[in-house]
């Protein structure tokens, strides 16, 4: 039967979700940005705190889209379970505030009293940080169940004891030498006429479209998945958050790290043109990563030398080779980290890093 409705409704559900889903406008993108920011400087707690920090002792671990699942040959988090076990373990012992930043479970596929015992190891290593207060929840496209279920604050006290609160974003500020710094931590699927719609389309898109979509085992192209919407919205975060000043923006949403405005393949060329100038004997080594990496990017930026360092994403922690990415805030640092498993270690590797005094010097 399901194999039949397949056959007869793939094409009009994949028109309708190209028609409607993962469909940012640039309008919606930036007063939905705006909107949010507003309220979170404006103190409407509901919609996510401020936290203040020392720029020096601050201490933040932003991670997203672990897409947490059945622990079923769907869930795309299992094989990076180890990575992210271990990764908070270092976390929580070293007194860092841990940020999941949306489309932490994925609940458009399965119901949350089978995530909540696939995933038991994940909640309690969660749930140590939300027992000293240094946890924060935001959520995504993929979550949107802890906005809109009445029953969300029972299913969250029942996986970390006590009462957690669900926001939009958070806002991140500290004094640099140059003054206040706010970072501006959301998921980024604002803009989304289905996903961030009203009421009534979120609703429809959590607890009706995304369950039918994956009965008939559809997998329409989401920011996750197509590059060419990867790049749209690298764009469009990019553009809104080089309008605000004092701030920097961080999200997720793409699965794909950005940092200072740039994707992995951009600041490959940047080196790849830094080395050519100073005859560097990396040129064939980081030619060779730029052939391997291409094909996972539709563009590249023609301004990748002339970008603010405004927008950064986290990545995801759902990676196939069971590596996870985040963002971390630490020692007047904000750096791009990569876990990974090496033999049967999992390591951790600074990937990218600038000073926050210093990318706010570039504002």
């Amino acid at each position: 039967m399901r194999s039949f409705l397949r056959r007869l409704l793939l094409k009009p559900v994949l028109r309708l979700s190209a028609k409607y889903s993962s469909a940012p406008d640039k309008g919606r993108v930036f007063a939905a940005l705006s909107k949010l920011l507003q309220c979170l400087r404006d103190g409407e707690k509901k919609k996510g705190p401020i936290i203040n920090f020392n720029e020096h002792e601050g201490r933040f671990i932003i991670f997203s889209d672990q897409h947490k699942g059945a622990r079923n040959g769907a869930d795309d988090f299992t094989i990076c379970e180890p990575a992210y076990l271990a990764a908070l373990g270092h976390y929580n012992r070293e007194g860092f505030h841990l940020v999941c930043l949306g489309d932490s479970e994925e609940l458009w596929e399965n119901g949350w009293l089978s995530v909540s015992k696939a995933q038991a190891p994940s909640f309690a290593q969660e749930r140590l940080f939300h027992e000293r207060n240094a946890f924060t929840k935001i959520f995504g496209n993929h979550d949107l169940l802890w906005e809109n279920d009445p029953l969300a604050p029972v299913y969250l006290r029942s996986a970390f004891g006590s009462a957690v609160p669900i926001y939009e974003g958070v806002l991140l500020r500290t004094n640099t030498a140059r003054g206040p710094l706010d970072i501006f931590c959301t998921h980024g699927h604002q803009g989304d006429e289905v996903s961030d719609g009203n009421w009534f389309s979120k609703f429809f898109v959590a607890r009706i479209w995304a369950p039918f979509q994956s009965f008939l085992q559809i997998n329409p192209n989401t920011p996750a998945y197509d590059t060419t919407l990867k790049s749209l919205h690298n764009t469009l975060m990019y553009e809104w958050s080089a309008q605000q000043p004092g701030m920097l923006l961080i999200t997720g949403h793409t699965h794909q790290p950005v940092f200072e405005s740039l994707t992995h393949i951009e600041r490959l060329y940047r080196q790849l043109l830094y080395a050519r100038a100073g005859n560097d004997p990396s040129v064939p080594a980081i030619e060779a990563e730029i052939k391997k990496r291409q094909f996972e990017y539709s563009s590249i930026s023609e301004d990748y030398l002339k970008l603010k360092p405004t927008y950064f994403n986290s990545g995801c922690c759902c990676y196939v080779d069971g590596e996870i990415t985040g963002i971390e805030i630490a020692d007047g640092q904000l750096r791009l980290v990569k876990w990974r498993r090496e033999g049967t270690e999992i390591k951790r590797d600074v990937l990218e890093e600038s000073s926050l005094e210093e990318l706010h010097r570039c504002l």
